[in-house]
């Protein structure tokens, strides 16, 4: 075969191994493109290139990731393994140049030329045959198996053969004996081969010497310490300086690079000398390297540029959600302001609203829009001050706090950081860590705060710091009062549709891998997936539903269905079955001791009808519908405010001796509170006692006092929508609450009649059918 190119033949690529021609080696085959070569070799005629790796650790590797001289071997045997691996039993033919490979559809073919030993003087190589051999039988005289190997050398009769054979049972580096596959001068392998012996020998010497020398002084010390105690026998034996201080010194040539403040670096330099003068045994050493190992990973002073361009940040902003203008506009005044100024501390805001509606996620638009890291904790069911500021280094296994720990996640000192739940910490005898944010979240104070694992102070004052919560009410009137708080209302149902036009319908689409053809979804199907299937405040269960009815689409495509689904609202039903809510909408007459009021839950805005009737009694006022305290006493002043105007109303001075009032709101099962339905309900009393029909088209929310006066409410925004869906065309609202008709939107304005009123009067003469 010498002289001859070898074509087209199947290539394993090995890893930290050398396969030599006429020796027998074994090989283990576990990759895939490597099984499939063996496979079509063991179908020909048997013959592989087997070439090593550069990198062990390279999985798929190309023409320049091995060696370009391999082996040319046969397949004596094959052994399969346990876990699809193979073991082959190889004999090496030849040297073999490998010029180039093509890949196949499951294994790797390589062409090569197989490659002639030559000798340059024989005469020269029986000499340092000779100096071989006697340097190889010295070595062997350190071995266990040397009667065997020098048997093996002796069977062995070509020059070349017994070199490589030497060279294959030496502890030495995979680049040594590629070296010497490489070799094809006989006279230049058998040098290189004696070299390599020699050097063997005195290693082996050496070894013997340190081992000797180390026990010597060990005194029964642990093996760790004998194991550090060889080490500087070797430096000692290399003529390298036997120090302490290296590490030492290299620790402090990086503080001293990172350009720390004066105060931070004697810090963190006191604690090398400290980690210089112990020996590396001690528990402490460990303690001051992991606290070295933190201090330096911090972002003392990096910092990315922001992104200063306003028109560019708003269309990051408004690239990730749809609506929550006064969020984005705090971003551009901070952005603005920042390129006014030149130097601006980082502000603290606070995101309260519902879940659902974008809190979280408003967080990492904004980081991206400024072009900054964004870390993010989250700080539901935290207990115990050390989660905020760190243990202290006295304790076992103590380590950094969250917000360092977050810090060095971001790697740089101005991220955009996110406290999620804010609202949801507790504390117990532990400590508060709601009182350790507050110096976190103090402009005044976190250009130092201090870490009681770190203890240096560190500035948080460049972080842009965002808390989020479902409620005001938990969070201590300390901690609030530092925070910027943002309101986050429920999605109205135009919002809720756009952002699934604009988001949630793509995303879906594409996560569940059907086309926009395929799952079409029209504004109608949308309207109802929202009113009749996702009754939220937030969009989370609407793309939940979305992401079914894609899911559901897919499927039928996928089984080639004789009538493919599509979505429309006629087969929603058939998609997600029957509708899981029911609009309520008002009636068609007016009605006496009937009134529409409008409630607000975590949902969104309801409308809530209040029924009121007056029977023959000794006088009682009777309240059902799971009513809570608040509402039962807006009950009780409305009452009282009907029997102080009764001449006013018609009836008489002491109707109520002989007159029972029952209230009844229904849904019962369903628990309900609040101010807000005060002017309700005494309308509804009113209409009872004078057989007054209630306008059916109109809707009322307000608080009232004894004396009649109407007091503004919240929710004002969704209560309005909700009523407006019902059909409602006229609102009575506190006149005070005129100012939030700014979040109402325009199309409901235009659409629906709004009445301010001061007093109950002018709710009743509002509200009462005139006969």
């Amino acid at each position: 075969m010498n002289g001859e190119t070898v074509l087209a033949l199947p290539l394993v690529s090995l890893r930290g191994l050398v396969v030599y021609p006429k020796l027998l080696s074994h090989v283990d085959i576990g990759r895939d493109k490597s099984l499939a070569a063996v496979e079509y070799a063991m179908e020909h005629d048997r013959l592989l290139l087997m070439a090593a790796q550069l990198d062990s650790e390279t999985e798929n590797p190309g023409y320049d990731d091995i060696y370009h001289v391999g082996t040319l071997v046969k397949i004596q045997q094959m052994l399969r393994l346990p876990g699809g691996m193979v073991r082959l039993l190889v004999e090496g033919i030849s040297r073999v140049a490998i010029n180039g490979f093509s890949e196949k559809k499951k294994y790797l073919e390589a062409a090569g030329e197989e490659l002639e030993e030559y000798s340059t003087s024989s005469l020269e190589d029986e000499a340092m045959e000779r100096i071989m051999m006697k340097r190889f039988g010295e070595w062997a005289e350190n071995t266990k198996e040397r009667d065997e190997l020098a048997e093996k050398v002796r069977s062995i009769e070509a020059p070349g053969e017994r070199a490589d054979f030497i060279v294959s049972q030496l502890p030495v580096r995979l680049l040594i004996k590629q070296q010497i596959l490489e070799t094809v001068s006989l006279t230049e392998r058998l040098r290189r081969t004696a070299t390599i012996l020699e050097t063997e020998i005195d290693i082996s010497e050496l070894e013997g010497r340190l081992n000797a020398e180390v026990r010597g002084s060990m005194e029964k010390q642990q093996k760790e310490y004998y194991l550090r105690e060889k080490i500087k026998v070797i430096h000692k034996e290399l003529g390298d300086k036997v120090d302490k201080d290296t590490e030492a010194e290299e620790l402090r040539e990086k503080i001293r690079k990172m350009k720390l403040a004066k105060a931070v670096e004697e810090a963190l330099l006191k604690e090398v000398d400290r980690l210089e003068s112990m020996p590396p045994m001690m528990a402490e050493s460990a303690i001051i390297k992991t606290y070295l190992d933190w201090a330096l990973a911090l972002p003392w002073k990096k910092e990315t540029k922001d992104r200063l361009d306003l028109k560019e940040a708003q269309i990051v902003l408004d690239e990730d959600h749809y609506g929550l203008e006064e969020v984005k506009d705090r971003i551009i005044e901070y952005l603005a302001v920042k390129q006014l100024t030149k130097s601006l501390k980082g502000p603290i805001l606070c995101f309260v609203g519902p879940p659902g509606t974008g809190k979280t996620s408003i967080a990492k638009s904004i980081a991206r829009s400024m072009n900054r890291r964004y870390v993010r904790i989250s700080l539901g069911g935290v207990r115990d001050e050390a989660e905020i500021r760190g243990h202290r280094r006295t304790y076992i296994g103590a380590l950094p706090g969250r917000i360092i720990n977050g810090m060095k996640q971001a790697g740089t000192k101005n991220p955009v950081f996110l406290l999620d739940e804010i609202d949801k910490m507790t504390s117990d005898l532990r400590g508060d860590p709601s009182a350790a944010l507050l110096e976190v979240l103090d402009p005044e104070q976190n250009n130092t705060f201090s870490d009681h694992f770190i203890e240096i102070p560190f500035d948080l004052s460049k972080v842009f710091w965002i808390t989020t919560a479902n409620s005001l009410s938990t969070i201590p009137r300390p901690l609030l009062d530092r925070m910027e708080v943002i309101q986050f209302s429920s999605y109205t149902e135009d919002e809720k549709l756009q952002i699934a036009k604009r988001y949630l319908v793509p995303k879906q689409q594409k996560e569940n891998g059907v086309t926009a053809a395929q799952a079409k979804f029209s504004d109608a199907v949308l309207q109802r997936l929202i009113r009749d299937y996702t009754r939220e405040s937030g969009v989370r269960l609407l793309e939940k539903t979305i992401g079914s009815v894609c899911r559901k689409i897919g499927k039928s495509v996928l089984l080639d269905e004789e009538k493919k689904l599509t979505v429309t609202v006629r087969n929603l039903e058939k998609l997600l079955g029957p509708a899981k809510y029911t609009e309520t909408k008002i009636g068609r007459r007016d009605e006496v001791g009937i009134v529409t009021g409008m409630a607000w839950t975590q949902v969104g805005g309801e409308i809530l009808e209040t029924e009121a009737v007056a029977i023959k009694g000794k006088g009682s006022l009777k309240l059902t519908g799971q009513l809570g305290d608040v509402m039962k006493e807006s009950a009780a002043a409305g009452m009282t405010y009907i029997r102080r105007r009764a001449g006013e109303l018609g009836l008489d001075e002491d109707f109520y001796a002989n007159t029972d009032i029952h209230i009844h709101l229904p849904e019962g099962a369903i628990p309900k509170d609040g101010p807000s339905a005060g002017i309700t309900m005494a309308t509804a009393i009113a209409s009872a006692l004078t057989g007054k029909a209630v306008r059916h088209d109109l809707a009322m929310t307000g608080e009232i006092t004894l004396r009649g006066t109407v007091l503004p409410v919240g929710g004002i925004k969704e209560k309005v929508i909700a009523a407006h869906r019902a059909g409602i065309k006229r609102i009575l609202l506190p006149e005070e609450n005129k100012r939030d008709m700014i979040h109402v939107p325009q199309s409901v304005k235009d659409d629906v009649d709004f009445v301010f009123v001061r007093h109950m009067d002018e709710v009743l003469h509002e509200a009462l059918v005139r006969s």
